[in-house]
């Protein structure tokens, strides 16, 4: 018998009312006779507001460290509400159901709180509850570390827990969320983005770490990892409603045509921090980037250049927002001993880049990207790529032009 994974976000369970169109989804899978689990996301908003109350309870006091764990015991609430209200709402319909939480499955993480990784599943419980004939209501976003205590896996880490999950119990995996599929852009930017039928693991690990909403990027690596088929469909419809639709992330093998570029992704959600000054010698950026490792904190685009003193050199790099005012703190702290002159950080800046395996085996790809943002007066501050991307970091004001005159270079809008 067929094992199913399906993961709700937060806008297909909003409400009472959407949650019993997940459970109607739910029931069209079981009576297929598939052995059935659900991965769902808190309400919409509700993480936010949990977000919310942990800063609004204030820092650590001088000395005593930060209280991710505590934040997690919070943050982690949410979802412990919808895995009830809907195990609630398939036995109200006769089904046999019931939730479970993170630490009950169990899924094991790391101890990293507030982004923590999973580390295993083991599968018994979960499996014979499947194989019983009940289907799992499992909390998303959520496990135990190895201490016994609630662990969250960072934003959109109900995608995570879903493919885990399918990858532990052997099934596959349908990811509903608000949009019907993978779209060549965001379509609240792009009228003329299109719904792509098929897209690899790799383009989709790219889109998901460089903006794209629809799956988070620890997802996307579980799935290419582990072979998971993924499909990503709206929750906004009835039960046989929408037949063919959707997106199906899958090996790349899988797609038989391959585009040079697939999609066009933003992230707002960058911050550069630029070091003036540095000591132009071996082992200066080894000391800056491990010390903002041992605080995980994420480094993505990095560039240095010479400075006009000789034997300097400036560089700048991007981390998330939220870790911006930290990653400061770490090398002000380490400034002595490096010796750069100064450091500053802008937060009013965005990355904008296009996908694509086709970029394996055309050329031109950069001189395409550079031109259509030169055209429309749009200024690159640092360019990163690799095999199947290009991302530049633009000042913020210009996103959505940026977007809009990409998506019509690549002529994303004709697919």
């Amino acid at each position: 018998m067929s094992r199913l994974v399906m993961k709700f976000g937060g806008t297909s369970v909003a409400d009472l009312e959407r949650i019993r169109r997940v459970a109607r989804l739910v029931a069209a899978e079981v009576a297929t006779g598939k052995q059935v689990a659900v991965v769902v996301s808190a309400m919409s908003g509700k993480t936010n507001e949990l977000v919310a109350w942990t800063d609004g309870a204030g820092a650590a006091a001088q000395g005593i460290d930060a209280s991710d764990d505590e934040y997690d015991v919070v943050v982690a609430s949410g979802e412990q509400v919808t895995a009830g209200l809907l195990a609630m709402t398939l036995r109200n319909m006769g089904l046999r159901a019931r939730s479970w939480m993170g630490w009950q499955v169990p899924i094991i993480t790391d101890d990293a709180h507030g982004k923590a990784r999973i580390d295993e599943i083991p599968p018994e419980k979960l499996t014979a509850a499947l194989e019983a004939g009940e289907v799992a209501v499992i909390a998303g976003f959520q496990g135990v570390d190895r201490q016994g205590r609630i662990a969250t896996l960072g934003r959109g880490g109900s995608d995570t827990s879903a493919v885990a999950i399918a990858a532990a119990v052997k099934g596959d995996c349908d990811i509903y969320t608000d949009v019907d599929g993978v779209y060549t852009t965001d379509p609240r930017i792009e009228a003329k983005a299109r719904r792509l039928a098929k897209v690899s693991y790799e383009e989709m690990l790219e889109m998901a770490s460089l903006g794209a909403k629809v799956l988070q990027t620890r997802s996307v690596e579980l799935a290419m990892a582990h072979n998971v088929p993924v499909r990503v469909l709206s929750s906004f419809v009835e039960p046989g409603e929408a037949p063919g639709q959707g997106t199906i992330v899958c090996d790349e093998e899988e797609i038989v045509e391959k585009r040079i570029v697939s999609g066009v992704a933003y992230s707002r959600d960058e911050a550069k921090i630029s070091l003036f000054g540095l000591p132009d010698h071996p082992g200066v950026s080894s000391e800056i980037f491990g010390r903002l490792a041992d605080a995980n904190v994420n480094v993505d685009m990095i560039v240095q250049s010479h400075a006009r003193t000789e034997g300097a050199a400036n560089m700048e790099f991007t981390v998330g927002k939220r870790d911006a005012a930290r990653a400061v703190d770490i090398v002000r702290a380490a400034q002595k001993e490096i010796g750069f002159e100064d450091v500053a950080v802008d937060e009013d800046v965005a990355k904008v880049s296009v996908i694509g395996v086709g970029m394996r085996s055309h050329t031109g790809v950069a001189k395409t990207m550079f031109q259509a943002l030169a055209d429309k007066g749009v200024n690159i501050q640092v360019i990163s790529t690799s095999e199947i991307k290009i991302s530049v970091l633009i000042e913020a004001a210009y996103t959505e032009l940026a977007v809009r005159a990409l998506h019509a270079a690549y002529g994303l809008d004709q697919l």
